[in-house]
């Protein structure tokens, strides 16, 4: 079964004191390039979502959006040291008087001093954490089925266009039937007319054709490659399949094209041949995106 790299999962989870919305999106990537944004409040939690995620994810460039909502819109809100800022403020009048400015905006510079606002942001308690890692694992529930409903859509592609190329492989069988016998002809009126059929030594002739068309036959290659390309179905239906594996496995494919194409010296099975690497570079593009 494979997964698309290409991913999306939703879900929120609460209780009287708080709401977690947490969304994971996904690209291809070679590596899991992971980028988590979260509340302050929670970011003791971060490298428990990063080591959850390198297990439940694998791979991808993922982006995790944490979002926080309070039902009491006052329990995180900041406060206000008033006694604090008093004494900065008497002491910055004291400071514009003795210097001559009446014009500073000393209500701003005593509100901004150190430690006149102090942030409310405590770290979360258990219940609340557990909502939190509740939202964080349904949502990624939610984000590996989306990659297994993907990954459907381009196991079906992969085997229309690998199938595509053993119907081709059957194609370049029926076509190069004719093949060795007319190469044969075509370098023996060669000879023929360049040097003579009198003057022609029969057995090294022979010999040397026997080594020349031998260098053209491309039944290993065929042969090989009908059989990465029905290693490539197994391991694109085996439990374990991967992007990683079926794209060795394709490379393999493309060598034994390009051999077959480089050696056939036969403009009809080369066509073919061009058709085959069309569908072969398709293979390549959706394997990019298969986890």
């Amino acid at each position: 079964m494979i997964k698309s790299m290409t991913g999306y999962g939703v879900d929120t989870q609460e209780n009287e004191k708080v709401k977690y919305t947490v969304e994971i999106k996904s690209l291809n990537s070679k590596f899991l390039e992971l980028n988590i944004r979260l509340p302050k409040a929670v970011s003791d939690k971060e490298l428990t979502l990063r080591s959850e995620c390198n297990k439940l994810i694998e791979r991808g460039k993922v982006n995790i959006q944490i979002s926080s909502e309070y039902m009491d819109q006052t329990a995180k809100a900041s406060s206000i040291n008033g006694e604090l800022f008093k004494k900065y403020y008497t002491q910055l009048q004291e400071i514009a008087h003795q210097v001559g400015d009446t014009q500073a905006s000393l209500f701003d510079l005593a509100l901004n001093m150190p430690e006149v606002v102090a942030n409310n942001e405590e770290e979360v308690d258990e219940e609340e954490g557990k909502v939190l890692l509740a939202a964080f694992y349904q949502a990624v529930e939610k984000f590996n089925t989306f990659r297994i409903d993907e990954g459907k859509v381009l196991k079906a592609d992969l085997e229309n266009r690998v199938k595509l190329i053993l119907s081709y492989l059957t194609e370049v069988e029926a076509t190069e039937g004719d093949r060795i016998p007319l190469i044969r002809e075509r370098i023996a009126q060669y000879m023929d007319v360049a040097v003579g059929k009198e003057n022609i030594d029969k057995n090294r002739f022979e010999q040397e054709l026997i080594f020349y068309i031998d260098k053209l036959d491309i039944t290993e290659e065929k042969v090989r490659l009908r059989s990465h390309c029905d290693y490539f179905l197994k391991a694109l239906n085996a439990v374990d399949s991967n992007g990683k594996k079926l794209g060795f496995i394709s490379q393999e494919m493309g060598r034994e094209i390009n051999t077959l194409g480089s050696k056939a010296n036969d403009a009809g099975i080369q066509q073919i041949v061009v058709r085959m690497k069309e569908e072969l570079e398709k293979i390549k593009e959706q394997l990019l995106n298969v986890l």
